[in-house]
């Protein structure tokens, strides 16, 4: 899981173009066939429309079921480009993917156009794009700027999450695994980000006050697992579902293969990750 959150480097085949909107324009990386596969995407999932955000969400998700895991999905060049791709997608561009369309498919028109603003808007600091350094690496971070944007609502204090104080270098620490770190500016840029982060606290709802609150998750809140790995904050990420059995499971890209319902409940599913120390729960908006 830690590989398919922070570590992604295998160069991808795309094609890189601008796509300009009305009062913008950006370096995209996106091959043809992906560019049709969100326009049919977007045409999918038109159709659903639910009253709560996070069932829409939920559905969208599953339509995603059995595309392949692909780690390392956005490490694509030289330079920082809006990567577009759903042949393959690990756990955050999965994430990232299903809000970005669940957000424009709120829109009276969507397009190609809407669905490529809204992903920057989620995957970069402020929403713009503005090199390596801009993109939310840290979920913590991903999180609350997007919090900051109206998009989500970190609600893990509020399901009794405790606080704890975490030094978060693990980018910096480990800057040979990140190639894009060799560039010294974007390695500033980086040590920036952590120094800000590190005057944060975490708020990380436990294993066991997850168990007790379970009943409080919704279908379609954002999972993000909290890690004891030293530096690092969250190791995978993924959507709550209730299932049939009436308990909340884990909706993700599964590193074991591809985008699935985890087999067994959160709760459970927990116990089985190592150094996993319980969970930060944001609720879409």
């Amino acid at each position: 899981m830690l590989n398919s959150f922070l570590v992604r480097s295998i160069p991808l085949c795309f094609f890189i173009f601008l796509a300009s909107v009305t009062t913008w324009a950006q370096a995209i990386t996106c091959s043809p066939e992906n560019k049709e596969a969100v326009i049919q995407k977007i045409l999918e999932v038109k159709g659903i429309d639910n009253e709560l955000f996070g069932e829409e969400l939920v559905a969208i998700g599953k339509t995603f079921i059995g595309v392949p895991y692909v780690a390392k999905t956005l490490e694509v060049g030289e330079e920082e480009s809006l990567v577009i791709t759903l042949e393959g997608l690990d756990c955050t561009t999965y994430v990232e993917n299903v809000l970005a369309f669940g957000l424009v498919n709120e829109k009276t028109e969507p397009n190609f156009d809407s669905f490529v603003k809204t992903l920057e808007k989620i995957r970069y600091r402020d929403g713009q794009l503005n090199g390596y350094g801009s993109r939310l690496h840290y979920f913590t971070e991903w999180i609350s700027d997007n919090e900051k944007k109206g998009l989500v609502q970190n609600i893990t204090a509020s399901l009794g999450g405790a606080e704890i104080d975490k030094k978060l270098n693990f980018m910096s620490v480990h800057r040979d695994l990140y190639p894009h770190l060799k560039d010294d500016k974007s390695f500033q840029h980086i040590q920036e980000t952590e120094k800000k982060l590190q005057q944060q606290s975490l708020c990380i709802l436990s294993q066991e006050m997850l168990a007790m609150n379970e009943d409080q998750i919704h279908s379609g809140d954002i999972i993000a697992l909290a890690t004891s790995i030293e530096g690092l904050d969250v190791t995978h990420t993924g959507f709550a579902i209730r299932a049939d059995d009436g308990r909340i499971h884990l909706l993700h890209a599964s590193s074991s293969g591809a985008v699935e319902i985890s087999a067994l409940p959160l709760v459970d599913y927990l116990k089985k990750i190592k150094k996993n120390t319980g969970v930060i729960v944001a609720r879409p908006l």
